[in-house]
């Protein structure tokens, strides 16, 4: 044990009793021991209530009351040291009701001794520590940021931590004895399988694995395994902790997609430049041809031959605009002067209402005071064309177009939260139509060149990589948002050419709080801590909640000082509009702000018709953030 003495509390009404147990505790090999004597129930009672002794020995008979009744009220006012019952004979029956009400141990006084209590103390003295160690790593477990669980071979959850609850959004009420397959799907069952007989042969696995939560959230996860001989009962478990990779692999993901990019780029460039000095000579011969053969045949072959290398000579020259756009030309960059989009705009909005069909409406919204460009006009018109044209070609039967242009501030919140962003001023042009939309599996790939999703012979796949070669080449970049069926939504993000004085009053004129509290609900962490930080700055206070449950706790508690709820709309455990409707019945004034970083009408609906008219999508600047926050204070 230690060098500290072990505090023994006697609950007996026969001094003899006392005195015999008092000698034996000398003998004890265990340790010094101090030994406290009672025999009163009542008193008994209270000094068992202020928790000083290591260990309670207490006797079943104490006059009218008895020692099992007191130990059960012991344990249920908290009484954590372990109570060990004496009796004067055997009783099977009490003997098992003082085990269930969580007795160390029963002792019958007709056969004790003192290497027996011995035995019986250092049990309960050893269970205690074992007890406390491993309450004491539970917590630990739960303060990880890696979901840990254990599951039995039937694949049943035995344990589980709060990053677990956080990444399957699973309370562990919930999980614990329920079957992974009730938890999340895996995408790959084979996978499972063999990583599963590994685990058997070998002891340990580790690799990654995608899922699906019940909720539909897909993730990513790099899970290890590890083989548990025993565990509560169980010949054999299995120890599983699951790290988070799915933001990493997003990001690698756009990482890679720009490297597979760029090796397009110098392939085609090559391939390209060949192609044109074979495509050349052929089309100066056919037009030279053209007027020395008198045939008729000729005359009708010539035409054709000539067209197609024309078409040929176009396509490469496409392919040349994305390599430029891509590599960076510097005799382009040399040409560029300062250009205003509004005229770009006004002028393309013309041609497109004179050749689009009239089945399709275009309509433009274009800010007052729309900040400069410094890059080469005749590319510019050509990144508003082709996505013009894109649009056109997902709305065979009619629709909307519209071009938006306005001048945005891309901040550290903004930047954190898209990975070709860098903090400075932009113009932004978005073009989008109510068209058939982009399939998800697809808008990863839609600014590959010659990939396509058009019918043979209506699309080269080239239009919207040109778009991005220019896009990138001028500083700028591009994000989509498309919804199958209701439309898509391009936004061009080119640096705009505004001096840093602007820039500072923009940061200087941000609306700033008066110590409000603002309770922000999001599942993602780094989303939670740079709005936590940003509202800060600017002079408010800022609690955060990881899913609807935690928020809707923590706004029953302070209903009185949070000041605006700002909330995901996707979220595990509990979506955000169930969250709106709950904080809605516990307070119907309150003042709520919707997050989303997928936007749709339905989801914009729904928002609506409970009552919402303040959104926000992501990523959103620090400026945005502040201006919706300062509306819906004033306004609600």
């Amino acid at each position: 044990m230690n060098d500290n003495p072990i505090k023994v509390l006697l609950v007996d009404d026969d001094e003899d009793d006392y005195i015999l147990i008092r000698d034996w505790l000398n003998e004890f090999q265990l340790g010094s021991c101090e030994l406290e004597w009672l025999d009163n129930y009542q008193i008994a009672k209270e000094v068992i209530a202020s928790c000083r002794h290591n260990i309670y020995l207490l006797d079943y008979r104490l006059g009218a009351e008895n020692g099992l009744e007191l130990l059960k009220s012991s344990i249920e006012y908290g009484c954590s040291s372990p109570i060990i019952l004496l009796t004067g004979r055997g009783d099977r029956d009490i003997d098992i009701e003082a085990m269930e009400a969580g007795a160390a141990d029963y002792l019958e006084k007709s056969q004790l001794n003192a290497p027996l209590l011995e035995r019986s103390i250092r049990y309960a003295l050893g269970r205690k520590q074992t007890e406390q160690k491993i309450r004491e790593q539970a917590a630990l477990l739960d303060v990880a940021t890696d979901a840990i669980f254990v599951r039995d071979l039937d694949n049943k959850i035995l344990y589980w931590n709060k990053a677990a609850e956080r990444l399957y959004g699973c309370h562990k009420n919930e999980a614990i004895g329920r079957e992974i397959a009730q938890l999340w799907q895996e995408k790959k069952i084979s996978e499972i399988q063999t990583a599963f007989n590994t685990l058997l042969k070998n002891g340990s696995w580790e690799g990654e694995l995608h899922q699906t939560t019940k909720f539909g959230k897909k993730i990513i996860v790099e899970s290890r395994w590890t083989l548990l001989k025993e565990y509560e009962n169980k010949a054999q478990a299995i120890l599983v902790v699951n790290t988070d990779i799915t933001q990493k692999k997003q990001l690698e993901s756009q990482f890679f997609r720009a490297q597979r990019l760029e090796s397009i780029g110098t392939l085609s460039s090559g391939i390209a430049h060949d192609l044109n000095n074979v495509l050349a000579p052929i089309l100066m011969t056919a037009q030279l041809l053209e007027f020395q053969l008198d045939d008729e045949r000729s005359k009708r072959l010539l035409p054709i031959l000539i067209n197609n290398a024309k078409r040929g000579a176009n396509l490469v020259k496409q392919v040349l605009s994305f390599t430029r756009g891509m590599e960076g030309d510097i005799d382009s960059v040399a040409e560029r002067t300062l250009v205003q989009p509004k005229h770009l705009i006004n002028e393309i909005k013309q041609v497109v209402r004179e050749t689009f069909p009239k089945t399709i409406e275009v309509s433009e919204e274009i800010a007052p005071d729309l900040w400069m460009i410094q890059g080469d006009a005749t590319q510019l018109d050509q990144v508003i064309m082709n996505l013009c044209v894109n649009a056109r070609d997902a709305m065979p039967n009619g629709g909307k177009l519209t071009i938006y242009a306005t001048n945005f501030i891309v901040d550290e919140n903004y930047a954190q939260m898209h990975l070709d962003a860098s903090s400075g001023s932009y113009v932004m042009i978005s073009v989008a139509d109510t068209g058939i939309g982009i399939s998800p599996e697809f808008l990863d790939r839609v600014f590959e060149p010659f990939f396509t999703t058009k019918e043979l012979g209506k699309g080269t796949g080239l239009g919207l990589s040109t778009v991005l070669g220019i896009v990138k080449s001028h500083g700028g970049f591009i994000n989509v948002q498309s919804d199958i069926n209701k439309g898509s939504n391009f936004q061009v993000y080119l640096p705009a050419q505004e001096i840093n004085e602007r820039s500072e009053e923009v940061e200087v004129d941000l609306p700033k709080g008066e110590g409000e509290l603002i309770l922000v609900v999001d599942d993602e962490d780094s989303i939670r801590y740079i709005t936590k930080k940003s509202l800060e700055s600017y002079n408010y206070k800022a609690i955060t909640a990881s899913d609807g449950i935690e928020a809707i706790a923590l706004y029953a508690e302070r209903k009185d000082e949070i000041s605006v709820v700002l909330t995901d709309i996707l979220m595990p455990v509990m979506d955000g509009l169930t969250t709106i409707r709950t904080l809605q019945k516990i307070n119907p004034q309150v003042k709520i702000i919707a997050v989303s970083g997928l936007i749709s009408n339905e989801k914009i609906n729904a928002i609506t018709e409970i009552g919402i008219k303040a959104f926000l999508s992501k990523p959103y600047t620090a400026q945005q953030l502040l201006q919706t926050i300062g509306n819906v204070k004033t306004n609600s």
